[in-house]
Parts: C-alpha cells; structure tokens; sequence
C-alpha cells in the first residue's frame, strides 16, 4: 500500500489491480444502516456510479495512539472498470481497536483492498449480498480517474449488480 498511498498524495492518476468486495445496507457497520465514517459527498452510503454523484467506497485504516489514518485519503475517486462506477473514499474498512490487522488494510495477495457500498437497502440481505459476492474479484481501477469514463449508473443491487 505504500506505493499507492504516495501516488494518491502526489494527485496523479494511478491504474493497478485491487481486490474489490461489497458491503451492503445489512452488513455495514452498524448494520441495517449506511452510516458512514468520513462523508465528502454523502451524509450515508449511496451513490450512482457517475463522477458527480461516485459510490461511497471504504477502505482500510490504521488506529495508532487513538487516531484514525485512512489508507487513501476521504474524498479520493477511483473509477472501477468491470463495474463502469466511479467511487469516492467515504468509509473506512475494518472494525475493533487494530483495524490495521485487518484483511482491508493488509491486502489481498499484494493487491489493495477496497470495499464498496453495493446498496440493498430497499432490497432483501440476500440480494445485497449475491451482488456483493458477484463483484468480489482483483479489478482494474483507476485512482483519480478522468472524468469522462464510460458509466452504468445505478446503485449496485437495485440496477441489478451488472459486470462488464
């Protein structure tokens, strides 16, 4: 992570390989809610996809002597390719006192880790949670992202969890 946490700082835009998974309405902490750590451009979870109004994306963080440091930076946009979605870093990934042990912020086989809110709350958990299951895979994506990329829009669950 550390290379990337240098390119997102310099503002530059940066493709490479992460490994993306879904949380839902019902799995988010708390659940059955879309409460958010860190709003930018949402009070909760939500979003279309588009560059103006990105998914709210969460990913991990670290908590040393009592202070929370994001692996990108709130607000950052990323644009996920198999899913035609921009994202925004609103969320963190990664629960308890050392979130920093944590799947989220230690990676995937080398790769980042980001977790993106699929929706599902005007849906069943199952639904949400096959979506979540459906887009669970090393992705390309784009970290500040041009803003005239192809887009599907629709949140994840309710537009029916389409891949490309």
């Amino acid at each position: 992570m550390t290379n990337v946490k240098l390119s997102v700082a310099q503002s530059k835009t940066v493709q490479l390989t992460a490994y993306i998974t879904g949380y839902s309405y019902w799995d988010n902490t708390p659940p059955g809610s879309a409460e958010i750590a860190r709003p930018v451009v949402h009070r909760l979870a939500g979003g279309k996809g588009s560059y103006s109004d990105p998914i709210t994306l969460a990913v991990g963080h670290s908590i040393a002597n009592g202070r929370q440091t994001l692996d990108i930076p709130a607000g950052t946009r990323i644009y996920l390719k198999r899913l035609k979605k921009y994202a925004i870093v609103e969320d963190v990934c990664g629960d308890g006192p050392r979130p920093q042990n944590g799947p989220c912020h230690t990676g995937h086989r080398g790769h980042p880790w980001f977790d993106i809110y699929v929706g599902g709350g005007s849906s069943t958990a199952s639904k949400a949670q096959s979506c979540a299951n459906r887009i669970t895979a090393l992705q390309t994506v784009i970290i500040h992202p041009r803003k005239d990329l192809p887009v599907v829009a629709g949140a994840l669950t309710e537009s029916g969890c389409r891949v490309f």
